[in-house]
């Protein structure tokens, strides 16, 4: 199945939840592309004690996950592209939409 998942926030654990799910859907054969809009790309620097968000997003992306990042998102916020902020576009966007079996959005 092809997941796509859309982060809409920035709190740790919710970004930590989401991505341990796509890692599981990883493991479990799944395709799963993401696209972080909103604050949520502020996603790769956020910090938590109890909670990991930057680890489960580089697990997602070393297991093969596709990332992308609102760049007009980032660029409100000043923003650059790095490994766990691809920039794009809502062309990609509609297209990680219209690509997916199942989407499911998180806010």
């Amino acid at each position: 199945m092809q997941l796509a998942l859309v982060l809409e926030t920035n709190d740790p654990e919710r970004i930590w939840n989401v991505f341990r799910l796509a890692n599981k859907a990883l493991d479990a054969g799944h395709t799963v592309e993401t696209f972080l809009v909103n604050n949520c790309v502020e996603a790769p620097d956020a910090e938590h004690e109890k909670f990991n968000p930057h680890g489960a997003l580089l697990k997602y992306t070393k297991n093969g996950g596709e990332l992308a990042a609102c760049g007009t998102c980032m660029d409100s916020r000043g923003l650059e592209e790095d490994e766990l902020r691809a920039r794009s576009s809502m062309d990609e966007y509609l297209r990680i939409i219209e690509d997916a079996d199942k989407v499911l959005t998180f806010s």
